[in-house]
């Protein structure tokens, strides 16, 4: 009978033994849990296409970020609900509107908690597109400075972390030397470098109220049959300032993580977007997946490509299954 020696299965043999050679490990510490804030107080409303997901008031976003920081959820990322629109999107940088006013209460609240601010114009214009129009074009240079406000307006609030997701290029040099002229030295830039103009995308637009009203987003996100321009989407980002670099969506980009986690030594970030959830959650709800094991495979997935960090509206699911 033949010997054989090489059994890669004794390495499988128990979960003893399994924890112990595991190459990939998923914590909480990963997680970045996303907020949705709206206008007014005692605002709890599930978000139809997000289930378990809401818009919520400032007052309950405070006690959600309590719990998530009590679960050892490291951060949050802060998007919002405009109490009005205009042509150039300038409640982005009211400090009166919700966002804003998040991230003060939040940070009073929960010192400890790492808030994202979330840099585009699409949930604050009347049009939906991510930035000034000249017509029906998006023109670049003139979204700057507003993105510029945005960024130093969030910061001033409070906020750790200034993630500009617009896709404008230059963006980040900008929003770089607009918050060291403000002496906001500290505060980090995540740079959704490689957005890609995706499908998965759906959902939010309905949470955030963004969808355009004309035409879409090819125009500035990437697209999605393009691997080389992330790579010099990542590069420019890193050149102009960027202290971490996030590919969006997820899960069907883990080759491009792979790659930006092998060129560079910034810490990458993925974002699970709401498409990707919305499934999983559409699945689990007819039966026909178990929620549990799909979720924290496909987070470890994340992982596994090269991921830090894991923006994920999973985060609070996970934490407790991790957890227990």
């Amino acid at each position: 009978m033949f010997e054989q020696k090489l059994r890669p299965r004794r390495m499988r043999i128990s979960e003893g033994v399994r924890s112990m050679v595991r190459e990939t490990s998923l914590s909480v510490k990963d997680f970045v849990y996303p907020l949705f804030v709206v206008p007014g107080t005692h605002v709890a409303e599930e978000i139809p296409s997000m289930p378990d997901c809401y818009h919520l008031s400032v007052d309950n976003a405070v006690e959600i970020a309590r719990k998530i920081y009590a679960l050892g959820i490291p951060a949050v990322e802060v998007f919002g609900l405009p109490e009005y629109k205009d042509e150039i999107g300038s409640s982005a940088w009211d400090m009166k509107s919700p966002v804003q006013q998040a991230i003060a209460a939040i940070k009073k609240a929960v010192p400890g908690l790492v808030i994202v601010g979330d840099v585009c114009l699409c949930q604050y214009t009347s049009h939906g597109h991510c930035g000034k129009l000249c017509g029906e074009y998006v023109d670049n240079d003139a979204t700057l400075p507003l993105l510029q406000k945005v960024a130093v307006s969030q910061a001033e609030a409070g906020a750790d972390i200034i993630a500009p997701s617009d896709m404008m290029d230059g963006r980040v040099a900008a929003i770089r030397e607009a918050l060291d002229e403000k002496k906001l030295l500290n505060v980090s830039i995540m740079s959704y470098a490689v957005k890609y103009a995706s499908g998965y995308y759906g959902p939010f637009r309905d949470a955030a109220n963004s969808a355009p009203q004309f035409g879409d987003r090819r125009g500035y996100q990437m697209d999605p049959a393009n691997a080389h321009e992330a790579m010099k989407e990542v590069a420019l980002d890193i050149a102009e300032g960027a202290d971490i670099i996030m590919v969006k969506p997820a899960l069907a980009y883990l080759d491009i993580v792979r790659q930006v986690r092998d060129r560079i030594d910034h810490p990458v970030a993925v974002y699970n977007v709401s498409g990707e959830y919305a499934m999983v959650k559409a699945a689990a709800k007819n039966g026909w997946i178990d929620e549990k094991r799909i979720v924290l495979e496909t987070l470890t997935s994340m992982k596994r490509a090269g991921a830090d960090i894991i923006i994920t509206y999973h985060a609070i699911d996970a934490a407790e299954w991790l957890q227990g």
